[in-house]
């Protein structure tokens, strides 16, 4: 476990050490623009030596670094959750935009079987972590509580002052599932009320594939939406951020100032900070899955992402998850004066 945190540092250093140089880069003139985008061989070579170098760092570095990691994982999972707001969302909307009656059965349809499958999902959880020889109050409520809050995101986003849709509602639902799921498969192997008990390193594994799954796909979601997202990642002085203020004064255009369109620097479409600092946390997460979320040296080392931890930070994911969720729904209600699209 202690090789698995050096080598989480290194990549954690290498993308801060980015984020850092990449603070301030606002158009494409900047030289740093083009460290960004090439430099492919320097980067390697810099990577590898930032990781062979953490193999020669003091244990005491490895200790603050893993305490710093938990943060910096929890951190990640709120990125992580935002991103999956911003996919639901703009799935929702591009297929509403359409306008057309195959693209509403469509959303219909996506919506019917997330609903299915989060219920479904919840008794096969009563099934798995619920045994009828056992009190498992804990398990069971954090079950009857994701099924609640199901029902809650649906009631909230059919209101009818609510600007909010029933697809994006259902698709968070089984993401809470299955947070949910990912929180009680990780409870340890001899707690009496994990059902999966039996086979704790096929679970073991299938958890960390899950977790590694979708930290993988956040990334890649960050850096396609960074290059093709009108709001997400931009800067205040990107064209993609939405921002309404020109990029000429008015006072210049009137006066002559303005430089020909061919000389203006272009700004960039997307913070490159932010970018690289997804990259980072990603690295500390990936740490934390590998390590369960304990101490290096802890003798438990046959077992990954299993413990009261794990179990904890998981199922607070999954609240923060409803709590970002409903705040998105209730929020243009409780600030009119304020424009959150």
């Amino acid at each position: 476990m202690n090789a698995v945190l050096r080598l989480s540092l290194g990549n954690f250093l290498f993308f801060a050490i980015f984020a850092l140089t990449m603070i301030g880069v606002k158009n494409q003139n900047d030289r740093r623009d083009a460290w960004h985008h090439g430099g492919w061989i320097a980067k390697f070579a810099i990577w590898v030596v930032l990781v062979v170098l953490m193999f020669f760092v003091p244990n005491i570095v490895i200790s603050v670094y893993e305490i710093l990691s938990k943060f910096g994982s929890g951190l990640f999972l709120l990125v992580q959750v935002v991103m999956l707001l911003d996919f639901t969302n703009n799935w929702n909307d591009s297929w509403v935009e359409k306008d057309e009656q195959k693209w509403e059965i469509a959303l219909l349809v996506v919506t019917v079987i997330c609903y299915l499958a989060t219920f479904a999902f919840s008794g096969v959880l009563f099934m798995w972590f619920n045994p009828s020889d056992h009190d498992c109050g804990l398990n069971v409520f954090f079950i009857v509580l994701t099924m609640i809050l199901a029902f809650v995101f649906a009631i909230i986003a059919l209101h009818p002052q609510v600007n909010g849709s029933v697809m994006p509602a259902s698709v968070i639902s089984v993401y809470c599932a299955y947070l949910c799921y990912t929180s009680l498969s990780s409870e340890p192997y001899d707690y009496a009320c994990n059902g999966l008990h039996m086979h704790p390193k096929q679970v073991s594994m299938s958890a960390l594939v899950l977790g590694m799954l979708t930290t993988v796909l956040s990334v890649v979601y960050s850096a396609v939406r960074a290059g093709s997202s009108t709001t997400f990642l931009s800067p205040p002085s990107s064209p993609r951020s939405g921002a309404r203020n020109p990029l000429l004064a008015d006072s210049n255009v009137e006066e002559g100032k303005g430089s020909s369109e061919g000389s203006e620097p272009r700004p960039v479409s997307y913070s490159y900070t932010f970018f690289h600092l997804i990259f980072a946390l990603a690295s500390m997460y990936s740490a934390m899955l590998l390590t369960g979320w304990t101490s290096a040296t802890s003798d438990r080392s046959e077992l990954m992402d299993v413990g009261w931890t794990t179990v904890w930070v998981r199922i607070c994911t999954e609240w923060s998850t409803a709590a970002l969720y409903i705040w998105t729904l209730v929020a243009p209600l409780l600030f009119p004066d304020r424009d959150f699209s």
